[in-house]
């Protein structure tokens, strides 16, 4: 995914997200930064979001039901794979994959895994902790090996 393509989808979720809340037009525009005229335009999908209103949209509402099931998982972790093009960490505890994720590798207890909806890849360790992401499916390859011969 691009910024532009998270852009154009999550666009049409913050009226969603908004209602999720039970937060006015006003309140939802106060705590994006915007003016209620240019939230309603963004509601009536007559304007896209800028990138910095969705960044603060998943920021700000990072528990979302309505955006972690838009992006298949976390709304922070996708923003942030997209604009690092990867993100290798300290471990984190994941629950493992079992909803969004596909498993593509794996290799003695390690799973390399695609999001079946933001299509970006990541590593698990034998304990579930990720260790890796990136969009690139060579460069996570390529990441996997070299955990192999560690």
């Amino acid at each position: 995914m691009t910024q532009n393509e998270i852009v154009n989808l999550l666009t049409g979720k913050i009226k969603l997200v908004r209602t999720e809340r039970g937060y006015t037009q006003d309140k939802m525009a106060d705590i994006l930064g915007i003016s209620k005229k240019t939230l309603v335009q963004i509601e009536k999908e007559r304007i896209k979001a800028s990138w910095t209103v969705i960044v603060a949209l998943c920021a700000l509402f990072r528990n979302s039901e309505i955006l972690y099931n838009s992006l298949g998982g976390d709304p922070l972790d996708v923003l942030e794979v997209i604009v690092h093009e990867y993100v290798a960490r300290p471990k984190e505890k994941t629950w493992g994959g079992h909803v969004w994720w596909k498993e593509v590798l794996s290799h003695e207890g390690c799973k390399l895994q695609q999001n079946i909806i933001s299509q970006h890849f990541r590593i698990l360790d034998k304990n579930d902790h990720r260790i890796y992401s990136s969009f690139d499916k060579e460069e996570a390859i390529k990441r996997l090996e070299e955990i192999k011969s560690s």
